[in-house]
């Protein structure tokens, strides 16, 4: 399990470090590639890769002048195992009472003879 979780809840805050991860999510890219896809300075870039990084949500190899970025999914699925699936589980839940609910009710005004 990640260890700072904040670290990811805050990496994930940010709509160009989402939209790298979103870059990555279809296979690794190099940072100079990555680079030519945004329209930030090469700075603005590897400072959001720094980030990303440090949070474990990207990893990076190097070979030889490059860097390639790797999306590492796993902190953002320990999230969803350990919240907001607990969320996701209470929603399914509520929905289901309300359709019984709304079942029940038309079924009682079809039997009174009310459409």
């Amino acid at each position: 399990m990640v260890d700072d979780l904040a670290a990811v809840w805050k990496a994930l805050a940010d709509p160009t470090r989402r939209r790298l991860l979103d870059r990555l999510k279809d296979g690794p890219w190099t940072t100079g590639e990555l680079c030519t896809r945004f329209p930030l300075s090469r700075f603005a870039v590897m400072k959001h890769l720094a980030i990303l990084e440090r949070a474990g949500l990207v990893i990076v190899e190097r070979h030889g002048r490059e860097r390639w970025n790797y999306l590492n999914a796993v902190p953002i699925q320990q999230i969803y195992e350990g919240w907001i699936s607990g969320y996701a589980g209470f929603w399914a839940t509520s929905l289901l009472r309300l359709k019984r609910r709304v079942e029940e009710r038309v079924s009682t005004e079809r039997r009174r003879g009310k459409r």
